[in-house]
């Protein structure tokens, strides 16, 4: 439990504000909290951050020791493993004491070196650096790379660089053979690139609501006003980018709803030509694209889509087909199916790989392109039953070999280079564990829930290999559930302070996420967004019930879209969490989504309803808006945070409200409040930092959960 500080938490001024819609009005007491200028304002939130110092200050022994904790089991000095482009090995390095990575690169024009060699050599420190990121950052408080593309030729580097966290960035062009920069810099672009050739550049801008829309062509070395815009979406529900085939033949702009998109192309060989389209926009229609060469039929893209097949069946979970680079009609390629979902597709020169998901879990499909026999098209087999694949790096269009990466949640990341053709996984690298990890010590489930509806809904779970499943160990239960975005099973470091120290840590792959294909995602969205937050409740429920989790000593964790997450279930069930923890929480939903100045708005329409034009979406969001569902409650210990540059979850958004909880709090656990000042959405952006942050938040969940002593391990 933790003990209340001497000192009062602050309180916010209540000034009404009403609000209409819809012939029914709100009122928003705490309104004024929106103006980021007001001094009083920001007297607010600096008093609540001092609030949230002097609560944990106490326990600043124990944040030290979790910080050293975490420093202790990461390797400082450690190198990623080289990926082999062109005539160079790229990777990137960090070194004790800086915040940052350095990007490296070997020359290898011979291609003599296997990756373990490179390996080898990067571990040396052989090489040329490329760019040092704690160099750029030296003198702000705040550093965030956003573009880092290499010239097809590899004499120039393009990096963006952001300072302040609003995820606007400024561009640059380095010379990579004399190591300066060039004249050439272009002021407020956002993320995505492609290089055309060795001077032709394109990059993408926001609009001011922060919605990438543009796409702009720049020629090295003339002015940023002569650049030329190439492509622009006026419709404000579109997000736009750019990228670079592997081929490298082509630049692909994309612009894409939440539930429609459309592709267009242009040739490296003509970067002065218009974009063409690939397929038309047909609203409910989405598509991505990729170019291949397949043996009989040349050229074509891969049209991963979920259009109707012939017959009019739905292709809710994507089929893949190809279209002649000239033509709009094409073959089949990849049936649709309804327990598969197709995430996506990468074409080689020599082989396709289909990520898809399944039962929950990813997996690789390869075709090989010029393969005969058994192996022209097969799954990867991976050695777990509970498992994660993270994405490598795989820059070559004639690379033979496929690399990605493989984590559990006891099972730290292995680097594997896998060969189409023999079926051969070769383990480059496992992820370093410092301090004695042994997995044996630790166990992975995959249990199920059962939802008000029926619904069966997955959990993975941690804990030490000896819990006791007797309904007394303190829980961490962390969901998200937006998006279509999954959140896998995979190994944090970080996370042994809590394993150790006999918290059990579960994941709740709840609907309006993509753990169970498309299917999963819709219903959890829009009209039937509540089943996010029921199917966390029984998830919760099913710990507890089940024995992993003792009732009064569950904790629940969550950030952005799973912030309100956060919110929404702990209004519908105060009694059930002992702690909360809310990371940029989006909790003022009716509010934003009614705002279409602000950042983001009118594209978030298509995912949580557009409460301005329709009543009934307005009324579905009123039910499960965190802010304006707080009743008096005895509400559990809460950790909020927010980023006052924060353009994705505005940060009066979370100091609404815990300005309005504490008002309503019946009972004596803190709600605090902690705002990075000089950030956004991601919080702190050096490392060092980011672990002192996580060490923070696991004291506050350590001293919540009433774990013995707090402060060391468990034997």
């Amino acid at each position: 439990m933790i003990a209340p500080p001497d000192l009062p938490p602050p309180s916010a001024p209540r000034r009404p504000q009403t609000l209409d819609a819809h012939g029914a009005q709100r009122v928003d007491e705490y309104w004024w909290l929106r103006d980021r200028h007001d001094a009083e304002v920001v007297a607010y939130l600096t008093a609540e951050n001092a609030y949230a110092d002097a609560v944990l200050a106490p326990y600043a022994g124990l944040t030290d020791r979790l910080f050293e904790e975490i420093k202790a089991r990461i390797q400082e000095d450690d190198v990623s493993v080289p990926a082999r482009n062109g005539p160079w090995w790229y990777w990137t390095k960090t070194a004790e004491g800086e915040q940052y990575a350095t990007y490296c690169r070997l020359a290898d024009p011979q291609r003599s070196l296997e990756p373990r060699q490179a390996l080898e050599a990067a571990s040396r420190g052989e090489g040329e650096v490329v760019l040092d990121e704690n160099a750029l950052a030296e003198g702000h408080d705040f550093f965030s790379l956003g573009v880092f593309d290499l010239s097809l030729d590899h004499r120039l580097l393009a990096y963006a660089l952001d300072t302040d966290g609003s995820e606007v960035f400024t561009l640059r062009f380095r010379d990579l053979d004399t190591g300066r920069d060039l004249d050439d810099v272009i002021e407020g672009v956002y993320y995505g690139s492609a290089w055309a050739d060795g001077a032709t550049f394109f990059y993408v801008r926001p609009d001011d609501a922060m919605r990438p829309h543009q796409v702009w062509r720049h020629r090295i070395g003339s002015p940023a006003d002569d650049d030329v815009l190439v492509y622009e979406d006026p419709d404000e529900r579109f997000f736009v980018s750019v990228g670079l085939t592997r081929s490298e033949r082509f630049v692909v702009v994309q612009s894409e709803s939440k539930m429609t998109s459309e592709s267009h192309w242009i040739a490296t060989a003509s970067p002065e030509a218009a974009p063409n389209v690939v397929l038309g926009r047909r609203q409910g229609i989405e598509y991505d694209i990729d170019h291949a060469v397949l043996p009989g039929a040349g050229d074509v893209w891969l049209v991963r889509s979920n259009e109707p097949d012939a017959d009019g069946t739905p292709s809710t979970n994507f089929a893949l087909r190809t279209i002649p680079l000239d033509a709009s009609q094409g073959e089949v390629l990849v049936e649709h199916r309804s327990e598969v979902m197709l995430e996506s597709v990468d074409a080689f020169a020599h082989h396709l790989v289909l990520v898809e998901r399944a039962e929950g879990l990813e997996r690789l499909r390869i075709l090989n392109l010029a393969a005969d026999g058994e192996r022209a098209e097969h799954l990867v087999e991976q050695p777990d039953p509970v498992y994660s694949l993270t994405g490598g790096v795989n820059p070559e269009w004639e690379a033979r070999s496929y690399r990605f990466g493989y984590t559990s949640l006891i099972t730290p990341v292995s680097t594997i280079d896998y060969d189409p053709l023999t079926g051969r996984r070769d383990v480059i690298k496992v992820q370093p564990v410092l301090g004695g990890y042994r997995p044996e010590e630790f166990r992975s489930e995959r249990i199920w829930a059962s939802a008000p509806d029926g619904t069966q809904v997955p959990i993975s779970l941690v804990c030490r290999a000896d819990q006791a499943l007797d309904g007394t160990a303190p829980a961490l239960l962390y969901g998200y559930g937006s998006y279509e975005i999954t959140i896998d099973p995979v190994f944090s470091p970080s996370r042994l302070n809590l394993l150790e120290r006999g918290v059990v840590f579960a994941i709740a792959h709840i609907r309006g996420g993509g753990e169970m294909g498309r299917r999963w995602y819709e219903e959890g969205r829009l009209a039937a967004k509540a089943n996010t937050f029921t199917d966390f409740v029984a998830c919760a429920e099913h710990l507890v019930a089940e024995g992993y989790a003792a009732p009064d000593r569950l904790a629940i964790r969550g950030g952005s879209a799973g912030g309100l997450l956060m919110g929404a279930v702990t209004n519908l069930r105060p009694d059930l969490f002992a702690a909360v923890v809310a990371e940029v929480p989006f909790v003022d939903v009716v509010t934003t989504m009614s705002d279409d100045s602000l950042p983001l708005t009118v594209t978030e329409w298509e995912e949580w309803g557009n409460p301005v034009a329709d009543a009934e979406a307005y009324a579905t969001m009123l039910a499960y808006s965190p802010y304006d569902n707080v009743v008096p409650a005895d509400y559990p210990a809460m950790y909020v945070t927010a980023g006052l540059n924060d353009p994705r979850v505005s940060y009066w958004e979370p100091a609404k409200w815990v300005a309005k909880l504490r008002v309503a709090d019946t009972g004596d656990r803190p709600i605090l409040l902690r705002t990075e000042m000089g950030a956004g959405h991601q919080g702190p952006s050096g490392r060092y930092e980011a672990w002192r942050d996580e060490a923070r938040v696991q004291t506050f969940l350590l001293v919540a959960l009433d774990v013995p002593e707090g402060s060391e391990p468990l034997p």
